[in-house]
């Protein structure tokens, strides 16, 4: 037994299959079916309606999901079924029930891919590989990072190595004991030299740096020396000490007399006291100055 439904002024059958006025396509194939019973192109139907011509072609096809959104695939289907004089009402109808079918056959079909259907998902084997990676990556930078930068805690040991042997580099010019260097006062073990004699430094070589100082920080005398440049000891400098990489060479003198040099050879020396008493303490003067 099958129903009639009409459609304007003609009759059009609903099949056994589902479909739509006698079609089992449904209503594109009516819309179709209406549309060449009057010997009409499709061309025809875009420039009555407006309506781009892929469109109207996947309406006669019944892939209405594949328009831009419902309310384009009924408002579509109706405008074209007032041009080739079919029931708008009906034909309306018609989709929303398409439509409605389509979107449950996707919703229940088998093998249907809907947002968040689990076989989109990663497989939970991938998901503990790449969680077991990131840990692994994790360690290794770590690793990397101890063992790079760890390699400073050497650092200390290494610079007291190389920093001894400036400690013992002038075996020649030993240096005052702590009772000397306390009150400065030793004398001359030659004799001849003034204890309070002022003491003048003379650079022998080129670009020699010294810097002279009071114990405390007071700086008495900074500079790069040229041969031939004098430096006196200013009389009341408390306790002078000298820092220089040149030790070897200034000729020093104590109220006019020569004192042995402060090193044999280069080497750098820091805080070493060079007032008139330490000098002539570190083994008397070496005769009468030439100058």
């Amino acid at each position: 037994m099958k129903s009639d439904t009409h459609i304007g002024s003609e009759t059009l059958a609903e099949g056994p299959e589902g479909g739509f006025g006698g079609h089992p396509q449904g209503v594109g194939a009516t819309l179709r079916a209406a549309r060449e019973s009057q010997r009409l192109d499709l061309a025809h139907i875009a420039a009555v309606t407006r309506i781009p011509m892929h469109h109207l072609e996947v309406i006669e096809a019944g892939e209405f999901e594949a328009l831009p959104s419902r309310t384009y695939a009924i408002g579509f289907a109706r405008t074209y079924a007032r041009v080739v004089g079919l029931d708008e009402g009906a034909i309306a109808e018609a989709v929303r029930a398409e439509l409605s079918d389509e979107g449950e056959r996707r919703h229940h079909g088998a093998g249907a891919m809907e947002p968040g259907d689990p076989a989109k998902l990663p497989s939970s084997g991938l998901a503990w590989f790449g969680a077991l990676a990131a840990i692994i990556l994790a360690v290794g930078v770590i690793a990397f990072s101890s063992s790079y930068f760890g390699q400073g805690a050497d650092l200390p040991a290494l610079t007291r190595e190389d920093t001894a042997p400036a400690a013992t580099t002038a075996p020649a010019s030993p240096a005052p004991s702590p009772a000397v260097a306390a009150n400065e006062t030793a004398p001359d073990p030659e004799g001849g030299a003034d204890p309070s004699g002022e003491v003048v430094f003379t650079a022998l070589e080129d670009g020699v740096w010294v810097r002279l100082y009071e114990r405390g920080g007071e700086r008495l005398y900074e500079a790069r020396m040229e041969s031939g440049e004098s430096f006196t000891v200013p009389a009341g400098a408390q306790e002078p000490l000298i820092n220089t990489g040149r030790p070897d060479a200034f000729a020093i003198t104590v109220g006019g007399r020569e004192v042995p040099p402060l090193a044999e050879g280069p080497a750098t020396i820091g805080g070493e006291p060079v007032s008139a008493s330490a000098l002539l303490a570190r083994g008397g003067s070496a005769g009468p100055s030439s100058n």
